[in-house]
């Protein structure tokens, strides 16, 4: 078709039909382009939010798909069987429909069995009955199945329970630096099994008010809820930070009865930066306060290592995050580097972990997590690993994705489990 008889058809289609179109490409380009980010990593610390929320977005993103494949459907229905480029344009716009679609699903289509290789492997750790040791009240509080593809919607919705919250309270204030913890706990007054959660961030940002969904949502079961603060790198470089979670350990110790924690009953959650903490916190020697479970959240294992093989990409420069928190290499401060990895306190009778990892992380890889994962059951001690294949480092943060539905279904019976079933 010459080109001026193609302009004269282009000018007879109406101009809101010409919108339609451009709006239609728009989805699709929208869809496409989001959806990548459940199979490319992020390059940048700037792009890292979109590799964590597209896979946790997915029903969302294959939603958006549909909707753009009827947009260009409706929108090119019309198009003259002459007009061949608007016919190809067609396909084409429907072919990114479909790759959109089919990426979308990726994380939907690995959802059953991971959760069934995860329930199995809890069932190996912890016994074949577990879950009929968990109190029958606290069972009926409990997520009922690992996924529901409504709660992606709708958001998951914490239990309607009158909770007491306490923020801000001052523990302690090394270095002149005020130190302050939250507590939310069952508003009747008692003392309740306990769980002290330490935020990520590189060590180098956070406070106790992140993820406060969750603490909100475990103390409504009937938890107390702790969630501490601690000095950051790199004004405040290693060991500060332990430093500054045992002196957290130490008041609840002083101060337990009156904030409603059980003091026999506690376990330790760390995300990230958090779960490094966490885990020596829980694995050092002599505890401050007997420690029953911990929940390592995709935390780094072997500092030394994690600097000599670093994540392709690396969003977040990992060398220069361990340099601000240790103070240098690991040739300038060897030392450092081993006492803040975790996997060097690894004995026989430490606390069951759980630990959960994310498959495509580029910040703290599964596979240091799963080093540790080896260690502790060789050297004989209760182990759960809990990996989510299609998930990037902090896929929690969206408390209704995809991937924290998974672990926040086996994470609050592994906790159930260690604080109210387990007889240690």
């Amino acid at each position: 078709m010459p080109a001026a008889q193609r302009a004269a058809q282009q000018r007879s289609i109406p101009w809101f039909v010409r919108g339609g179109r451009v709006l239609a490409w728009l989805l699709v380009g929208v869809s496409l382009g989001l959806s990548l980010w459940i199979v490319v990593p992020a390059p940048t610390r700037w792009l890292l939010p979109l590799g964590v929320g597209a896979p946790e977005v997915s029903p969302w993103l294959a939603g958006l798909s549909a909707i753009a494949a009827i947009a260009v459907w409706v929108t090119h229905r019309r198009t003259r069987a002459s007009a061949i480029s608007a016919g190809i344009a067609l396909r084409i716009a429907l072919g990114l429909c479909a790759t959109a679609l089919i990426l979308s699903l990726l994380p939907l289509m690995q959802v059953a069995g991971t959760s069934d290789a995860i329930a199995a492997e809890m069932r190996a750790v912890l016994g074949p009955n577990y879950l009929a040791q968990i109190p029958p009240p606290l069972q009926e509080k409990l997520r009922p199945r690992p996924f529901r593809l409504q709660d992606v919607f709708r958001g998951i919705i914490p239990a309607p329970e009158p909770l007491s919250i306490k923020r801000g309270l001052v523990f302690a204030t090394p270095d002149g630096v005020p130190l302050r913890l939250n507590v939310y706990r069952p508003s009747a007054m008692s003392t309740y099994p306990t769980l002290v959660v330490i935020y990520g961030g590189a060590w180098q940002g956070g406070s106790p008010d992140s993820h406060e969904i969750f603490s909100r949502y475990v103390a409504a079961q009937g938890y107390t809820v702790v969630a501490i603060d601690y000095r950051h790198a790199p004004q405040h470089p290693f060991p500060a930070q332990i430093e500054d979670v045992r002196a957290a350990l130490a008041y609840l110790k002083t101060h337990g009865a009156e904030l409603g924690a059980d003091l026999t009953r506690l376990a330790l959650l760390g995300r990230s930066a958090g779960a490094q903490l966490a885990a020596i916190a829980a694995y050092q020697q002599p505890p401050i306060l007997p420690i029953r479970a911990v929940i390592n959240y995709y935390g780094p294992v072997d500092l030394t290592v994690g600097y000599a093989e670093p994540p392709i990409p690396d969003p977040i420069d990992t060398r220069a995050v361990l340099r601000a928190f240790l103070g240098g290499t690991p040739n300038q401060v060897p030392h450092l580097y081993r006492q803040a990895s975790p996997i060097r306190y690894v004995q026989p009778g430490l606390p069951p972990t759980l630990l959960v990892y994310a498959g495509r992380d580029h910040v703290v890889q599964a596979k240091y997590g799963y080093q540790l994962y080896r260690q502790l059951r060789a050297t004989g001690n209760q182990a759960v690993w809990l990996e989510i294949p299609w998930a990037e480092h902090a896929f929690d943060i969206l408390f209704s994705g995809v991937g924290n539905q998974l672990a926040l279904y086996y994470t609050e019976r592994f906790l159930a489990w260690a604080l109210y079933a387990n007889p240690t």
